[in-house]
């Protein structure tokens, strides 16, 4: 590989024997090169692979200003997260949270905790996430001596939902509270209390949660099942109109109308939970 500019003394750009722009990271790596000069393997440390040329030129602006630590921790979460837990991720994740991460750091060494209102919901709707952000934490913890908070790993949590979403991160930040008003406006409707630990409970949240990502996608099923969305009515409807009030608070929050195929599905969901709970009576 050669270089095709220097940022910084760790961190250089250079390109690929495919001719693909990379982002090199290493202590020492940009020292005493210049353009058109071959990089030395040894001492590269970390490798970005970024496709988009924005996010590409986003990255090489944050990790100029930054401790290469930082940037380093960063990537590793995010090599955790693909790695073990196979999240998908849009690359936007490595410019979102390596600028989270510096500054949650700066932040916890000035003395500075937020907290996080959204801090139960993240628990209980994004568990993978939170988990994620608790990686983080400890790592952050073994790598720099520094404690965070619970709460800093919630913030962490909802970059993650914001990356494998494809949305924008004050998008993330909705999602928790609308899960919560989702669950609430079903128990109210249907006049039962959920059991959380049942597995119609857990498919009805994930069928919301891609609901949602669907949504903000703007990728939303058309009205192809007429007739289906006309006997789940006649047949359930209970059920139906629960979906209906469901998607009629969701139409409200983000402004976007659900199709008949859409409030059907909602329905078909909220069926198998009202008959695992008739079933415990």
């Amino acid at each position: 590989m050669v270089v095709d500019k220097v940022i910084n003394n760790n961190i250089v750009s250079a390109f690929d024997e495919t001719g693909t722009e990379v982002v090199l990271m290493g202590r020492g790596i940009g020292f005493g090169t210049k353009p058109g000069k071959p990089i030395v393997p040894e001492k590269i440390e970390k490798t970005f692979r970024i496709k988009s040329q924005s996010v590409a030129e986003q990255l090489k602006e944050l990790l100029a200003n930054m401790p290469l630590e930082h940037a380093a921790i960063s990537n590793d979460i995010i090599a955790y997260a693909k790695e073990q837990l196979k999240l998908r991720l849009n690359q936007s994740i490595y410019v979102t949270l390596t600028d989270h991460i510096n500054f949650a750091i700066e932040r916890i060494g000035q003395g500075i905790k937020p907290e996080n209102a959204l801090l139960w919901e993240i628990k209980q709707f994004y568990p993978q996430e939170f988990r994620l952000g608790q990686y983080a934490v400890e790592l952050i913890k073994e790598r720099l001596g520094m404690d965070m908070p619970e709460d800093e790993a919630g913030f962490i949590a909802l970059h993650f939902v914001n990356a494998e979403y494809g949305t924008d991160i004050r998008d993330a930040l909705n999602f928790p509270n609308l899960m919560k008003e989702i669950l609430e406006i079903a128990q109210e409707s249907l006049q039962i209390e959920l059991d959380e630990s049942t597995l119609h409970y857990e498919r009805f949240v994930t069928h919301v949660k891609f609901l949602l990502q669907r949504i903000y996608r703007r990728e939303l099923l058309t009205n192809e099942e007429k007739e289906l969305v006309e006997m789940m009515q006649k047949k359930y409807p209970r059920e139906y109109a629960c979906s209906r009030r469901i998607a009629d608070y969701i139409e409200q929050a983000t402004e976007c109308k659900l199709s008949g195929e859409e409030v059907m599905y909602l329905a078909i969901h909220i069926r198998r939970v009202t008959m695992a709970e008739d079933a415990t009576e």
